[in-house]
């Protein structure tokens, strides 16, 4: 059975600049099995309840401005799985999470940045699936827990978010600018509350981890992690690294 994952999927110069996690996500793809279709949690998308982009060609979307003409010409040319959507809709039905199709949502830069270095080829069916941040932690481990039983299936279920995410700290001095002091102690609590599994701290994360709402000013780019968490069980930090001195791109599997 797949393991759900957590990406941090950091700055869209992600896809083009050097960086250990950069090349991590280009490894991924060869490490582990080919899935039959891929469902991801962005932090990119939010909406008031539960929605699965439906599209059976989902457009790319360049979400972001401000860097070079070079982004904004790439495009992920996955397929979308309408049916998928509806059996993943069905799922969070059963489990009391009603769930909206959206048959225009196309791909965010969460989705496809570290797609298009795992899987280049583009020819694995994606389906977006919205965060309802306002819910917090716990209603995330609810949502992929939901969809879990699709990992028997070999429908691989991913987070993509981002391990830290204040903006106002990064070092534009470039991707392999020191890292920021106070990153690691956050990251480190994270790494020991998510291999022991304790959600219950997980969920407090805000109160209990250093610094936490330095690092999180708004909890859309964490909750993409209680996603795959609850799709998944036990942890394996697959990944490590910092950019720009404050993002964290931590990884996780969990099998």
């Amino acid at each position: 059975m797949l393991p759900s994952l957590f990406l941090s999927h950091g700055s869209p110069m992600l896809v083009l600049e050097p960086c250990e996690a950069r090349d991590f996500l280009v490894s991924l793809g060869h490490t582990m099995p080919r899935p039959e279709a891929i469902i991801v949690a962005s932090a990119h998308w939010e909406t008031e309840a539960p929605t699965l982009g439906s599209a059976a060609h989902p457009p790319t979307i360049h979400d972001f401005y401000g860097f070079p003409p070079a982004l904004f010409g790439i495009t992920y040319p996955a397929p979308g799985s309408p049916a998928l959507a509806a059996r993943a809709a069905a799922l969070l039905a059963d489990a009391g999470l009603h769930a909206a199709l959206d048959p225009t949502r196309g791909l965010d830069h969460g989705v496809w940045a570290p797609l298009i270095l795992a899987w280049p080829e583009a020819d694995i069916p994606v389906l977006p699936i919205s965060l309802q941040t306002w819910q917090g932690p716990a209603h995330h481990l609810a949502l992929g827990a939901a969809l879990a039983p699709l990992r028997a299936e070999n429908i691989l279920l991913i987070g993509s978010g981002s391990f830290t995410h204040d903006l106002r700290r990064l070092d534009r001095r470039g991707p392999e600018a020191p890292e920021d002091p106070i990153t690691r102690p956050f990251s480190d609590w994270m790494n020991v509350a998510i291999l022991a599994g304790d959600n219950t701290a997980l969920c407090d994360y805000r109160r209990l981890a250093p610094d936490a709402a330095r690092h999180h000013p708004t909890e859309e780019h964490l909750l993409p992690l209680f996603f795959a968490a609850g799709a998944g069980g036990a942890a394996t930090r697959i990944h490590a690294s910092t950019t720009y001195g404050s993002l964290r791109m931590d990884a996780y599997a969990f099998a």
